[in-house]
């Protein structure tokens, strides 16, 4: 399989972000056992050490569980996956902000044309 990864941005948070990714899109669940760390390292094309900074890294955002001799699981908090889900919202409107004032546009403009196209989607 294998995944393509930026060069601007270490693999991990990559990764840390996809799996993130699949928690709030649904595509994980609550309570869902991960790959082991090896064969999801296989998976995706990366060393196995690097997943398991991965592993480490979502356990410490409280997105995973360890269940010792059991492997890995979604958290069952569904609390912390809305606040995860919340936390995202916020990073993707700064940053998509951030790009459109850059650009020079204002304000009422992207406010305007955001009304105009979610009329589209009706």
């Amino acid at each position: 399989m294998g995944m393509e990864f930026l060069p601007d941005k270490p693999i991990y948070q990559q990764l840390v972000d996809h799996i993130i990714g699949d928690i709030i899109r649904g595509t994980l669940i609550a309570g869902e056992k991960l790959p082991s760390v090896r064969d999801y390292a296989v998976s995706v094309g990366v060393n196995a050490n690097t997943m398991q900074r991965v592993y480490k890294e979502l356990e410490q955002l409280g997105v995973t569980e360890t269940k010792r001799g059991q492997g890995s699981f979604v958290t069952e908090h569904n609390e912390r996956i809305q606040q995860l889900r919340e936390e995202m919202k916020e990073q993707l409107v700064t940053s998509f902000i951030q790009s459109v004032e850059s650009l020079g546009f204002t304000e009422n403009e992207m406010i305007s044309y955001l009304q105009k196209r979610g009329g589209d989607n009706d």
